[in-house]
């Protein structure tokens, strides 16, 4: 099974990683926790040891504490991704906190949420602007020093910030959004993170669902789904992006792959990545994005790829307004909550 270096560390992952924020149900409908518990052990079946999680990841931490209790039998054969720095107020709405008080009581809690003495890898989900980034930064090394995560990365930053956080603390990770169709760091944070020696593993690689091959030109997302709210689910960014995906469909079929397994094995081989993070709802699909494992796809088959990503233009990626981000429960809420830009779906 294909295993590949976490930064610098001995630790191994798979290349392809269970997101856990779709097992939540806070943005994603139709979930359950039979379904998830299902899909969790679909992952340790087809191969996946990278399980990525966060303290925010639930209305009381669900994300974790299932994969805590998924992976009792097997913690010396998995990989343990989680963040801090980013809960629920009593509003239900997403506060950034990277203080180091609070990233240490976020950590605490999450070990016993999995039921576990220490993780393998620990993020600050995001930079608070009213800490400096080395002082959180400095907060991690000592929980790293105390023997409570193994490793430390980080998401949602500019290189700026990486370079900072890297000045106090070593880097072994860094997760941001990346995809066929969002591919701004290509032009700064991986080529840093390249020279840096610190593996990239982003999220959204299917992007948001838009990249598996599964929608229609004339869905209509329910009031629940914050994916209406993004400009490459609207108008005639919707339909140049299934315009693409015709095109990933059509590869997929001279391959005998799926559309989810070609958009997902693109990603990997991408220079500097590590591993994709894949959200997955239901056992079928984790089996369908592990099956972007163990195989590499064709000169002729990226070729294609860049010429449809050339005929496509730039998309447009811009995130939605705070004023739609997502609450707790699934709602919509007035304030920044940015949860729906943090998933791994």
């Amino acid at each position: 099974m294909e295993r590949r270096p976490l930064g610098n560390t001995e630790i191994m992952v798979s290349p392809v990683a269970f997101g856990g924020w779709p097992i939540t149900g806070i943005t994603t409908l139709e979930v359950d926790e039979s379904q998830s518990r299902a899909s969790l052990g679909a992952c340790l079946e087809e191969g996946i040891n990278f399980f990525d999680t966060a303290y925010l990841y639930g209305a009381q931490g669900e994300s974790e504490r299932l994969i805590g209790r998924a992976v009792a039998d097997c913690r010396a054969e998995v990989v343990i991704a989680t963040k801090g720095g980013a809960h629920w107020d009593e509003a239900k709405n997403q506060i950034y906190d990277a203080s180091p008080t609070r990233l240490r009581y976020e950590l605490e809690e999450s070990l016993r949420r999995l039921n576990m003495a220490c993780v393998d890898l620990l993020y600050l989900h995001a930079p608070d602007p009213k800490v400096p980034v080395a002082e959180s930064a400095g907060a991690l090394r000592e929980l790293m020093e105390e023997g409570k995560a193994r490793s430390i990365g980080a998401s949602n930053m500019t290189v700026t910030q990486l370079e900072q956080f890297q000045a106090v603390c070593p880097l072994s990770a860094y997760q941001p959004p990346y995809s066929m169709l969002q591919r701004q760091i290509e032009a700064d944070t991986l080529p840093w993170c390249r020279a840096h020696h610190v593996s990239v593993m982003p999220y959204w690689p299917l992007m948001m669902g838009l990249l598996a091959g599964k929608l229609l030109r004339d869905h209509v997302f329910p009031p629940r789904d914050g994916r209406a709210k993004w400009p490459m689910f609207q108008g005639d960014e919707y339909q140049k992006n299934l315009d693409f995906v015709e095109q990933l469909q059509a590869i997929a079929r001279d391959i005998g792959k799926t559309v989810a397994q070609v958009v997902i094995n693109w990603t990997i081989h991408q220079p500097g990545i590590t591993a994709a993070l894949c959200g997955a709802k239901r056992p079928d699909q984790v089996r369908d994005n592990a099956g972007a494992m163990g195989w590499q796809l064709d000169d002729e088959s990226l070729t294609r790829i860049d010429r449809a990503f050339r005929e496509r233009g730039t998309p447009v990626v811009r995130k939605p307004s705070p004023s739609f981000s997502a609450r707790a429960d699934g709602s919509l809420s007035e304030e920044g909550s940015k949860a729906v830009e943090n998933s791994n779906d």
